[in-house]
């Protein structure tokens, strides 16, 4: 470990690197196979859940990983069953989908933010634990992952963003408020935990005050969930070039050209 108990940098690129040449093996296991897989990611604000997904689905094929990360639901969208709009999005055969928070919004945010009723609130306590049984039954490998980090953490991780320019659009005012809801928002996940962590799909905790470790954390934990096995492929060679048969490009100037931005660098 570094001075500040950080996983050092070249021990972590190089078991992430092993670790996403794992999930390259597993993404073909999964679409040979067949199988389905549904990865939900949650916990609080800034507690690392999107860099762990793009970690995650670096090198897999977006067309097997899906990430869905839904907007807030349209008013027409709010009318229908609570999961609906969730289940469009869940994967058929051969594919992967990482949900960047899932319905668990409700026992969230919503929760937290009266978004909405004490009745919708304890209809989905009800039916979550349901509704997963019934994909884990039908045959989806449903894994759930919470990301856990302290309020001093999370605060730094703000001001962080709050000055970088580049990432200053990861802040919204839901998340500053966040800040001040920290007790409201640990005692519904607490609830959350009861109602929802149940045998057939449990939560797993992963700390996550170092981002390194919580990544590397979360994809071998996953790894070694999945009884997977690595798919032989078909060998692939190059084919011979065909000779000409006098294909003659048109002149470029013929074409609109992209500037050459990069020559004003060289220079």
């Amino acid at each position: 470990m570094t001075k500040d108990g950080r996983l050092p940098k070249k021990i972590y690129e190089r078991e992430l690197l092993r670790l996403q040449a794992e999930l390259v093996k597993l993404q073909e296991w999964v679409r040979v196979e067949g199988a389905r897989v549904v990865i939900v990611f949650e916990g609080r604000d800034a507690a690392g859940k999107g860099s762990t997904i793009k970690r995650v689905a670096e090198y897999l094929n977006p067309r097997v990983a899906r990430i869905v990360a839904l907007p807030a639901p349209t008013e027409r969208q709010r009318t229908e069953w609570y999961f609906q709009r969730y289940v469009e999005h869940l994967p058929a055969a051969g594919e992967i989908a990482l949900f960047d928070r899932s319905w668990y919004n409700r026992a969230g945010v919503e929760r937290v933010m009266r978004f909405c009723t004490n009745q919708e609130y304890a209809r989905f306590l009800h039916q979550c634990p349901i509704f997963e049984r019934l994909l884990v039954e039908d045959g989806v490998l449903l894994r759930k992952y919470w990301f856990s980090v302290s309020d001093s953490e999370q605060e730094n991780r703000f001001r962080s963003r709050l000055e970088d320019p580049m990432r200053r659009w990861k802040l919204s005012p839901m998340d500053l408020e966040s800040i001040t809801r920290w007790e409201d928002y640990s005692r519904a996940k607490d609830e959350m935990f009861v109602h929802t962590d149940i045998p057939e799909a449990p939560w797993h905790v992963v700390e996550s005050e170092d981002k390194r470790s919580a990544r590397i954390n979360m994809i071998a934990h996953l790894l070694s969930t999945i009884q997977y096995h690595e798919v032989q492929r078909p060998p692939l060679a190059l084919p011979p070039r065909p000779p000409s048969k006098g294909y003659e490009r048109p002149p470029r100037d013929m074409q609109a050209q992209v500037p050459d931005h990069a020559a004003e660098l060289r220079r």
